[in-house]
């Protein structure tokens, strides 16, 4: 497991116990939030780290073709 699905899963742990702090998750919904929450900030995350080295690529000057 990679660094940012530690930080990910734990972000989704601490998300979750503060909802079943307030009361917001249930035992019984347990499962489906975690896995809802989750995937969410997976998204969010990963999203967003695709999004940036797309634009990274795209701003990068393209190198010239060698004149023949």
């Amino acid at each position: 497991m990679g660094s940012v699905d530690e930080q990910i899963l734990r972000a989704t742990k601490e998300i979750v116990v503060k909802f079943i702090e307030v009361g917001r998750v249930s035992p019984t919904s347990f499962e489906e939030s975690f896995k809802t929450i989750y995937n969410t900030i997976e998204k969010s995350v990963k999203g967003e780290k695709e999004k940036l080295e797309a634009e990274s690529t795209e701003t990068k000057p393209k190198p010239d073709k060698p004149k023949k």
